[in-house]
């Protein structure tokens, strides 16, 4: 396999100003398990197995049910989701594969129906975020739970 470029030692102003973007993102008024269901999500979409590793055990460990992690991926067709996190993963699948049409009214209702214009704009953060750490990711191909015992994530108990 090639060497891939290690974002950390190449940029690393750069990628403290990400990680305390991140950081502020943790403090949003997102209910943190909707967060990781944005985080998972989003990576699932951009095959960051490096962020779908680290994020399902963050949500392990703040308390997700093991099934529901299982389920992300057809959450539209799970009963394991409600309408508010369905609506928060319909968001964040539109703005990670942004099409020629954009955001259409429909979706944009549904999400206004359960979030306020604030919590929209911290969801679209958050996916933002998400989405630059993925491909962060996916060029460097960062090694799946290479980076538990620093985060902590060895307490989720999943290998």
């Amino acid at each position: 396999m090639t060497k891939r470029v290690n974002h950390f030692e190449t940029i690393p102003g750069l990628i403290k100003t990400l990680s305390d973007a991140s950081i502020a993102g943790e403090k949003t008024s997102i209910d943190p398990l909707t967060r990781c269901l944005i985080e998972i999500r989003a990576s699932q979409l951009n095959g960051c197995a490096f962020c779908v590793d680290m994020h399902s055990k963050q949500a392990k460990i703040r308390g997700e049910r093991e099934l529901r992690l299982y389920h992300v991926a057809i959450w539209r067709e799970s009963p394991l989701f409600n309408a508010k996190e369905k609506a928060a993963l319909a968001l964040t699948e539109a703005l990670t594969q942004i099409g020629p049409e954009g955001i259409d009214d429909e979706l944009y209702r549904s999400v206004s129906e359960h979030f306020s214009d604030e919590e929209i704009s911290e969801i679209t953060f958050l996916i933002g975020l998400i989405n630059m750490w993925n491909r962060l990711g996916v060029l460097s191909r960062t090694e799946p739970g290479s980076q538990d015992a620093v985060f902590g994530l060895n307490k989720a108990g999943l290998s």
